[in-house]
């Protein structure tokens, strides 16, 4: 029988995933190596690898979290709801995670940059099944003439860019619209926008 991590074990791990998510941001994860990370954590290379045996692990770990932030606010969209609202909440929801997570999501957007090399089979089965499941929602309330007759793929794709554009590209969002909070102007033109696009 597996003993439980202690208290300082506990805290070690998760020093060792918020640094590795802080390097892999920042660097991708060509460019991260175990000294940077060991060296955010507080701790010395060989006790990182007493708690993860390479960069490999520490990746793999932080993928395997943040995919499952990333699919819940899709999850939680609801056949039995009013549609545009459905819509507007998942958008809501996906721009919350650019505001609030903005580290993972540039985790995930250098892993797609270079080609998905960790997680490729994830996205062609996890994602795509669940992609596919609302999109025929999304499709039924198009037919059902509750909303415009839209590509349901390609309006989830348009979420994706409009939410995640604000985590990804912080620093020239940011640069271009210098004192004011980008998450307040980007709710407002979002649900402008998706309404509109939405309206039968």
């Amino acid at each position: 029988m597996t003993k439980p991590p202690t208290r300082i074990q506990q805290r070690n791990q998760a020093a060792i995933l918020t640094a590795g998510l802080d390097v892999f941001s920042q660097f991708g994860f060509r460019g991260s190596t175990l000294d940077q990370i060991a060296e955010a954590a507080g701790l010395s290379k060989p006790n990182l690898l007493y708690y993860f045996p390479s960069k490999e692990a520490i990746h793999e770990v932080l993928l395997e979290q943040l995919l499952e932030t990333w699919l819940d606010p899709l999850r939680a969209l609801d056949r039995d709801g009013e549609p545009v609202a459905e819509v507007l909440a998942y958008a809501q929801r996906k721009l919350a995670l650019s505001r609030d997570y903005p580290r993972e999501s540039r985790l995930f957007a250098n892993e797609i940059l270079q080609g998905a090399p960790r997680i490729l089979d994830i996205l062609r089965t996890d994602l795509r099944r669940m992609v596919d499941e609302k999109a025929a929602i999304i499709d039924a309330w198009a037919k059902a003439g509750k909303i415009a007759d839209v590509d349901p793929h390609h309006l989830i794709f348009s979420i994706w860019a409009l939410t995640q554009h604000y985590a990804d590209f912080d620093v020239q969002v940011r640069a271009v619209l210098g004192d004011r909070e980008p998450y307040d102007g980007a709710t407002v033109f979002i649900e402008t926008l998706i309404t509109k696009v939405l309206r039968p």
